[in-house]
């Protein structure tokens, strides 16, 4: 309901005037004041969105006016965050695509028009906030009348309208991104929209937990605050999403039989389907046991219920999870469903894909290390320093400890393929300088392909957990473009296993240098999953690859020359499951053996690899390696070699060295 005007306030109190009260502008203070004693309206969320939301074409696949009928699951959702309800916070655990962004929209669509107040929304990062201002939030306001004329455009004069900022009568929307502490300390809030938590970094600038930090912002609003946890959840023990809906009252839409009328959720286990054949999709009640076609979805979801599970630990907090399985017909069948699952047997990061964006679980990561005497076996041949063919280009990670700094060189592949080319014990420690020459050497050294080029370092990580103001005095001395100082954080990231560069302060021959090194954050956590993801893979056998047969991507080969000790470095953690003193589940890597050196060196250079940007480079780039290299292709006849600068450190016979312009 809008607020009256003056001039209606004028009409309904005759009597009311300035004279009355003895100073200029009295009146309308007290009618202001009147209109901020009144109540909270009586309208739900679902019920403004089905009268005033109306979806742009450039934001949604459906434009038009917004009908809650299309997904009725989200119904109640809206609804508890309209101010009528007591619920405070509302947590939602999905899967991807099921509507649960615009019902957050819809919310703020709601608040602006009929429930003014402070609001703050938080995406992962600032950039995603300017994306999603842009992209959601502006037609949002565009398309709907009532908000354009709270929200003045950007272009007129003192309208309070930027990227980041919508001023409104009686509130303001914040957008801010979880890796700015600044923003989500900026200004008290009584509405928090919280999207894609999971997402979130560990800590904010440092600065602590950034859900913390923004639910802090609403504590002054008491009762009255509404909180609103958005996410689609990633790994079990580590997911924030997760962690609060088991601390919530677990609410699973029940949804009636076709046939039976038996009240159920939808599991993905009861969704059947021939096998190779996704096209015969179709779900098994679990009263009759009779199946159920695609097309009866649209009469369950509308009779659907949302039903508590388990107790909450806070009576003020609900919990809700939904799948795709419940996906709207038109939107995700059940038949695609079936047809990703398939595709994404035999690869574990494809059914951790499928778990997460589609089932809306957390997928367990075992990191079981392999056993390192099943390594030796499966050791292969290869002189020390040598690339093996399919090796494209090289990365090394440093270790640094207080007598020695330890040092793998690894080649890389496409898919991520990669051989161990070579192990160095850097004698000394940081405190003698020889040992850092040593390493500067290193740094103009090259290796010898085996189609007969020489290939140089394309990124050196080094750790900067021991001695870092000397490590970050030999990265300056040397220079940035070729080092990468690395911090090794714990936990896993979704988003980006690497973030960075940022500038940080040095000590450089006793002197601070302001914002002198530049360091990358790497979430180990992701590496050494990875890691032992990739050495427990089945591959072919010899005689299998010797008639042509290749290893699936992420292969990691190991040369007869690494001994046992190295082998048992490389497998001296594992991942465990601890419990909190709140209860909750943690994963937390513990060592197995007291060294592990190998596993460090090997994370720091999969950093590298990531940093010199493998992880995304298209087919062009791979193919131009293997031109470079004359490394024969599966599309026919090996390639003529490109000629690089030379920069070899030692006398040697005149051979190709490549150091490809992707890597600088």
């Amino acid at each position: 309901m809008s607020a009256p005007s003056s001039t209606a306030s004028r009409r309904s109190d005759p009597g009311l005037d300035d004279d009355l009260f003895g100073f200029d502008g009295a009146a309308a203070l007290i009618r202001a004041w009147s209109r901020g004693l009144r109540p909270d309206p009586d309208l739900t969320v679902s019920s403004w969105a089905d009268r005033h939301r109306k979806l742009a074409s450039r934001a949604s696949a459906e434009p038009g006016q917004y009908r809650t009928a299309r997904t009725p699951y989200m119904r109640e959702i809206m609804d508890r965050l309209s101010p009528g309800d007591p619920t405070q916070r509302i947590v939602f655990m999905k899967a991807a695509q099921v509507g649960a962004t615009e019902a957050g929209n819809n919310w703020i669509g709601f608040v602006i028009h009929q429930a003014p107040g402070p609001m703050l929304a938080v995406q992962p990062t600032v950039e995603l906030a300017k994306r999603n201002s842009r992209q959601r939030i502006d037609p949002l306001i565009d398309e709907s009348p009532d908000l354009r004329e709270r929200v003045k455009p950007a272009r007129s004069r003192d309208a309070g309208n930027t990227m980041l900022s919508k001023e409104f009568a009686g509130g303001i929307l914040i957008m801010t991104g979880a890796n700015s502490a600044v923003g989500l300390r900026s200004t008290p809030a009584r509405y928090i929209f919280l999207d894609e938590v999971d997402a979130y970094p560990a800590s904010a600038d440092e600065e602590g937990d950034p859900v913390t930090l923004a639910e802090a912002r609403s504590l002054t609003f008491a009762h009255r605050r509404k909180v609103f946890l958005v996410s689609t959840p990633t790994i079990r023990g580590l997911s924030r999403i997760e962690r609060e809906f088991e601390a919530s009252d677990q609410r699973r839409y029940f949804v009636p039989c076709p046939h039976c009328d038996a009240m159920q959720w939808l599991k993905f286990e009861r969704l059947r389907w021939e096998k190779g054949r996704p096209e015969t999709a179709e779900y098994l009640c679990e009263g009759c046991e009779r199946p159920i076609a695609e097309h009866h979805k649209t009469r369950m979801l509308e009779h659907g219920e949302w039903r508590a599970t388990a107790t909450a630990a806070d009576p003020a907090t609900v919990g809700y999870h939904l799948s795709a399985l419940y996906s709207p017909v038109g939107w995700l069948s059940w038949q695609r469903i079936a047809r990703a699952h398939e595709a994404a047997r035999g690869s574990d990061e494809a059914m951790r894909a499928f778990r997460n964006t589609i089932l809306g679980e957390t997928w367990m990561e075992t990191g079981e290390a392999p056993d390192w005497q099943r390594l030796a076996d499966r050791r292969e041949a290869w002189p020390p320093g040598t690339v093996p063919e399919r090796g494209l280009f090289l990365t090394a990670g440093a270790d640094v400890q207080k007598d020695r700094i330890e040092v793998d060189v690894w080649a890389w592949g496409r898919g991520l393929e990669s051989w161990l080319v070579d192990h160095l014990v850097l004698e000394g420690g940081p405190g003698d300088p020889a040992c850092w020459q040593q390493l500067t050497d290193l740094l103009g050294r090259v290796w010898q392909h085996e189609r007969g080029s020489h290939l140089a370092l394309a990124r050196l990580a080094i750790d900067t957990g021991y001695e870092t103001s000397a490590v970050y005095a030999w990265s300056r001395q040397v220079g940035f473009s070729q080092v990468a100082p690395v911090k090794g954080v714990e936990g896993f990231t979704r988003t980006s296993p690497v973030t960075g560069p940022t500038y940080v302060d040095a000590t450089v021959a006793g002197k601070r240098l302001r914002r002198g090194a530049r360091l990358w954050t790497v979430a180990t956590s992701t590496f050494k999953a990875e890691t032992y993801r990739f050495l427990r893979q089945d591959r072919p056998t010899r005689e299998e690859q010797a008639v042509g047969a290749l290893c699936p991507p992420g292969t990691i080969h190991l040369p007869d020359w690494a001994d046992g000790e190295w082998l048992k470095q490389l497998t001296a953690e594992q991942l465990v499951t601890v419990r909190t003193k709140r209860g909750f589940a943690r994963l937390e890597w513990q060592k197995l053996r007291e060294r592990n050196e190998a596993l460090d060196t090997r994370v720091y250079a999969r950093a590298a690899a990531w940093i010199a940007g493998a992880d995304r480079w298209p087919e062009a780039r791979w193919a131009d390696l293997e031109a470079q290299l004359g490394v024969a292709t599966s599309d026919g006849p090996e390639a003529g070699a490109a000629t690089a600068p030379s920069v070899p450190t030692r006398p040697m016979p005149r051979r190709r060295t490549v150091r490809s312009s992707y890597m600088r």
